[in-house]
C-alpha cells in the first residue's frame, strides 16, 4: 500500500447525524471550509433525509441508506463539477440533514375571538384551541423555501407561521359550516378534517404536511356561558309553579310549626305571582303594551273569609271571645249547648247557638236531645 493510499484511507469522512433533541428539523453537517473527501461514507438513518448543496445550488437528496460519495452515484454533482472518473480531490459542499419524522402534540389556538353568526344565538364570539402534528414531506423544497442557510432549524421557528395558517382556515371553515354553537362539540372531528384539508395546499408549498389536526374545545365568552348555564337551569326546573310548591312543601316538612306554614304560604303566593307574570309576559318574555286590556280569565282571587270570634252569655255573665275552633272543643266538652246564647261583632243581638248558621254545624257531631216522653 502506497503512502497516498494510506493517507487517503485515513482521511475518508464519515457523515452522519444522530438527533438527541425533540424539536430539531434541520441540522447542517459541519466541516472546516466545507471540504468533503471524495469517497466519504454518508449514513442516512430512517426518519432522515440528506440534502447536498454545492456552491449555493441544491445538488442531491439522499433517502435512508449508506452511500459512498463518488461521482458515479452523484450524477447531479458530476454535471455541476464536470468531474472526471479519476478525480480524487475534496469537493466543497454543504450537507443538511432533514428530520422527516412527525412532530407531535403541537399547540394551536385563537389569540382573539372569532365572530360567527349562529342560527340560534345570532352573532357570537368563539375561541378554540387544539393540537396538530407536522412532517417534512419534501426536504429539498423545505430547505429552499424555509430554512435557507440556517445551520440548525427548530420547530419553534416555523410553528408560529403554521398556527397562523390553521387559525385563518379554521375561522373561514367554521363561518362557512353554519354549525350551531351547541352542536360544535359533536362535530369537532369533521371540522378538524375540513381545516386540515384546507391548509394542506398552503403548507405543501413549504414542503410540509399536516398529518393530524385536532380541535379540543370551542368555547363562548364567560358572560355568555353564564347566561347559557342559567337557561339550562330553567330547562331542568321545568314548571316554575310546581318547583315553588315543592320547595314550600320541603320547608314545611323539614321545619314544621307556624314559621314553616308562613314560609310555605309565602312561597306559594310568590309562585302564583311569578306564574301569572310569566303567563302575561308571553312565551318570549315580552311585556304587554302600556294601557293594553288584561287578558280574559285573569281575574284576581277573592279575599280570604273573615274569621269570627264569639262571646257566650251564661248565668248573667259573658265570657270570650272564643275562636270557632275553641267553640267546637267546648261543644265536645259539653260547655256549649244548642241553647247557649252567643254573640259576634256584626250580629243583631244575642242568639241561640243552634240558630246561628256558622255554629249550627258544630252540633252535627253530637246527637240532639231525646224527645219528651
Amino acid at each position: 500500500m502506497g503512502i497516498l493510499d494510506f493517507l487517503s484511507g485515513q482521511f475518508i469522512d464519515v457523515i452522519h447525524w444522530t438527533d438527541d433533541t425533540r424539536d430539531t428539523m434541520v441540522w447542517r453537517f459541519e466541516r472546516e471550509d466545507h471540504e468533503i473527501k471524495y469517497g466519504a461514507k454518508l449514513t442516512v438513518r430512517e426518519g432522515q433525509a440528506a440534502v447536498f448543496v454545492h456552491e449555493g445550488q441544491l445538488a442531491d437528496v439522499f433517502t435512508p441508506g449508506l452511500y459512498m460519495l463518488e461521482t458515479n452515484n452523484m450524477p447531479i454533482m458530476t454535471t455541476l463539477q464536470h468531474w472526471d472518473h479519476g478525480f480524487r480531490s475534496p469537493f466543497k459542499s454543504e450537507v443538511y440533514f432533514v428530520n422527516t419524522t412527525r412532530f407531535n402534540d403541537l399547540k394551536w389556538g385563537t389569540k382573539n375571538p372569532i365572530i360567527v353568526r349562529d342560527p340560534e344565538f345570532g352573532p357570537v364570539r368563539l375561541r378554540a384551541f387544539g393540537t396538530y402534528s407536522v412532517r417534512v414531506s419534501d426536504p429539498a423544497r423545505f430547505l429552499t423555501e424555509i430554512v435557507g442557510t440556517d445551520g440548525e432549524f427548530t420547530m419553534d421557528e416555523i410553528s408560529f407561521q403554521i398556527r397562523n395558517i390553521i387559525v385563518q382556515e379554521f375561522s373561514r371553515t367554521i363561518a362557512l359550516s353554519k354549525i350551531p354553537v351547541l352542536d360544535m362539540a359533536a362535530n369537532t372531528r369533521e371540522l378538524g378534517k375540513l381545516v386540515s384539508t384546507e391548509i394542506s395546499a398552503t403548507v405543501a408549498e413549504y414542503g410540509l404536511t399536516i398529518p393530524e389536526l385536532y380541535i379540543e374545545n370551542v368555547s363562548l365568552p364567560p358572560a355568555v356561558e353564564q347566561v347559557l348555564d342559567k337557561r339550562s337551569s330553567m330547562g331542568v326546573i321545568g314548571d316554575l309553579n310546581q318547583y315553588t310548591q315543592f320547595q314550600a312543601a320541603e320547608a314545611l316538612g323539614r321545619d314544621g310549626g307556624a314559621g314553616a306554614a308562613m314560609q310555605a304560604g309565602l312561597g306559594a303566593g310568590l309562585g302564583m305571582q311569578i306564574g301569572q307574570a310569566a303567563a302575561s309576559a308571553g312565551p318570549w318574555g315580552a311585556r304587554p303594551a302600556t294601557g293594553a286590556a288584561p287578558q280574559a280569565g285573569m281575574a284576581p282571587p277573592p279575599p280570604p273569609p273573615v274569621e269570627h270570634v264569639w262571646h257566650i252569655a251564661e248565668g248573667g255573665e259573658t265570657s270570650g271571645p272564643y275562636s270557632k275552633a275553641r267553640m267546637g272543643r267546648m261543644v265536645t266538652e259539653g260547655k256549649l249547648t244548642r241553647d247557649t246564647y252567643v254573640w259576634t261583632p256584626g250580629q243583631d243581638g244575642w242568639q241561640r247557638a243552634e240558630d246561628v248558621t256558622e255554629l249550627a254545624q258544630l252540633f252535627t257531631v253530637m246527637p240532639p236531645p231525646p224527645p219528651a216522653p
